[in-house]
């Protein structure tokens, strides 16, 4: 009975590592989803439902943790030498921070929903760019000022001129998002073929 349940713990380990292993070449977006289809269903299925465009949500995944399902941000450190405290709670795909996270799930009714889980980091993107949109009047198609209002918040987004290093990154984002858009275009087609299998 020990061995079997060596044996499972062993086998929920390797899947779980596996699906969420960082994507071979993060930078095409038809390599990350020949390489994650499920990937392709969740984006799509965000597009849909919330009307963020599936190269957007990439793009500001792309930024935020290079697809790593575990990146926190760098630890502060003491005299550059001593680690210190975080300087934020930003987690998982989206980076997102507990209190938005914890927003998104009593708005959205998806209490079990998690940083970690590519599913629901896509859709917590969905959300927030839906939000943005209505409380700013911010295009979702409009990857430069969604990143920026994504990076500093609803409430700073007025300030963002005045940070020079948010409105390069944002630049990045809207840069990558273009190149998504035009890989997309080419692998699209045979992508959405593959319907018969579900999410």
């Amino acid at each position: 009975m020990t061995l079997l349940k060596n044996k499972l713990v062993i086998l929920f380990f390797f899947v779980l590592t596996g699906c969420s292993s960082i994507p071979a070449n993060t930078t095409n977006s038809c390599s990350i989803f020949n390489e994650r289809y499920f990937w392709y269903k969740y984006t799509k299925k965000v597009e849909q439902k919330w009307g963020t465009p599936i190269y957007i949500q990439l793009a500001i995944i792309k930024m935020e943790s290079d697809f790593d399902w575990l990146a926190k941000p760098a630890r502060k450190k003491i005299f550059k030498v001593i680690p210190y405290k975080r300087p934020s709670s930003s987690f998982g795909y989206s980076q997102a921070v507990k209190g938005t996270w914890e927003q998104y799930k009593r708005e959205t009714g998806n209490k079990l929903a998690t940083r970690v889980r590519f599913k629901d980091s896509v859709d917590f993107i969905g959300w927030y760019t839906n939000k943005s949109e209505n409380i700013l009047k911010i295009s979702k198609k409009d990857a430069f000022k969604q990143y920026l209002a994504y990076h500093e918040g609803w409430g700073n987004f007025k300030y963002y001129k005045k940070n020079k290093r948010v409105i390069k990154l944002a630049k990045k984002v809207e840069k990558q998002s273009k190149i998504y858009k035009k890989q997309l275009s080419k692998c699209k087609s045979s992508l959405n073929k593959n319907k018969y299998i579900i999410f």
